[in-house]
């Protein structure tokens, strides 16, 4: 009888997956940490608008709606909309690092042009640039995550402490905790930048990405993830 020939196990690609420079914790806590900080930054200076946790803007538009503000409502819809444009984008050309550099220019770009160009640019361009991002780093080693918000990485915390069957699950919840506390230092890093430098506080996260992408260069595996 024939040998079939040997295929790897499916264990196996999850623990080469997990070492992917794209999925190390330090790359997750730079973006969370940078994540925390864009949602502060837009908040302070681009009119109490999220352009990166999505949550924010789903609560205002519903609240403007209801009460018949549709001016506003659209200042909340307008980078919800262009979330899931830079999102989709992300997800339908799976280039981690390219939209990554994509995301760094978006940033460079509202920093230049901040008092030049209309808010909702300013907005628009962030969201999309963080979106690319968020979209493309969703893994850090084996765990989902989320570098734009805060309680999805809690409640996959909580599950990791309370798992029974996962053998590293005290790992998987430390791992979650560490980003929890990133983006809370992140936005409270970007709420004292944003309101001593300006614009010039995007230098902040502009210098986390790139050193998210520098990592990734440095650590890159056999396999090309970008």
């Amino acid at each position: 009888m024939a040998m079939q020939a040997a295929t790897p196990e499916p264990a196996a690609e999850l623990r080469v997956a997990a070492f992917a420079p794209e999925r190390s914790l330090p790359v997750a806590a730079l973006l969370t940490l940078s994540g925390g900080f864009i949602d502060a930054f837009t908040w302070l200076s681009l009119g109490g608008v999220f352009a990166s946790s999505q949550t924010g803007n789903v609560v205002f538009l519903g609240i403007d709606v209801l009460s018949g503000q549709w001016q506003s409502a659209a200042h909340h819809l307008l980078p919800f909309a262009v979330f899931l444009l830079g999102a989709w984008v992300a997800i339908r050309i799976q280039a981690p690092q390219r939209c990554l550099m994509a995301q760094i220019v978006c940033l460079a770009v509202v920093m230049l042009l901040l008092h030049r160009i209309p808010e909702p640019l300013a907005i628009l361009g962030i969201s999309f640039g963080v979106a690319l991002q968020s979209a493309s780093f969703r893994r850090v080693e084996r765990w989902s995550y989320l570098s734009v918000t805060v309680t999805g990485n809690m409640l996959r915390a909580i599950d990791q402490f309370v798992s029974v069957t996962d053998r590293d699950a005290s790992r998987g919840g430390g791992v979650m905790l560490v980003l929890c506390l990133m983006f809370l230092c992140g936005a409270a890093i970007g709420g004292l930048a944003t309101t001593r430098l300006g614009a010039a506080s995007l230098t902040v996260p502009i210098a986390l990405s790139a050193c998210a992408l520098l990592w990734c260069r440095l650590n890159r595996t056999g396999h090309d993830h970008a």
